[in-house]
């Protein structure tokens, strides 16, 4: 089954020994929960690790009106930028740069942009679908069950599943070495 905002939902909820919902709008109660909780669950758990199937590069349209002060320069961010994770030149990273009402603002004329943004659900792999689906269990518990220890208990396991996730994900590139580190080049 293809993944979705409604089976990630649905497997929360079976989590917490709730009724599966079929729909957003149904007017039961998992439902009405689960449509208010899930999208800022998601995308707090998508913000909160460099995440390599949500990481994104694109080159930033400037802006034809400078920042009042500060920076020379201003760039859109896209519409799906959850959390910025550098910006530079040419290789996306050692600019100087602040982000303010949704712009980028810079003294460098182009920006290289590296991103979090939001991927459909159908594109999150099975280590990042388990802890959302643990966190959400964990966000559910409260609403539908009124059982703070229950939900102490899933917000503990949602913790482990979200650091697995990330070993995971981690895994997944080639280790950062350092470059140009004075310490290094001392030595010879």
């Amino acid at each position: 089954m293809a993944l979705s905002a409604l089976v990630l939902c649905s497997r929360a909820l079976l989590r917490i020994g709730a009724q599966p919902i079929a729909s957003f709008e149904e007017g039961t109660a998992e439902a009405e929960v689960a449509a208010s909780l899930y999208p800022a669950a998601r995308d707090a758990l998508l913000a909160a690790h460099p995440w390599s199937f949500a990481t994104g590069q694109m080159v930033l349209p400037r802006l034809l009106d400078a920042p009042v002060a500060d920076m020379e320069y201003a760039f859109q961010l896209p519409p799906t930028c959850l959390r910025v994770l550098s910006a530079g030149n040419l290789r996306g990273r050692g600019a100087t740069y602040r982000i303010q009402e949704n712009r980028l603002h810079s003294d460098q004329d182009r920006i290289v942009l590296t991103y979090i943004f939001r991927p459909a659900e159908a594109g999150f792999p099975p280590h990042f679908a388990n802890a959302l689906v643990s966190r959400l269990a964990a966000e559910f518990c409260i609403p539908l069950t009124d059982s703070t220890s229950r939900a102490e208990l899933l917000q503990r396991l949602a913790g482990n599943d979200f650091k697995d996730a990330r070993l995971c994900d981690s895994q997944q590139s080639t280790v950062l070495s350092f470059e140009d580190f004075p310490l290094v080049s001392a030595r010879g």
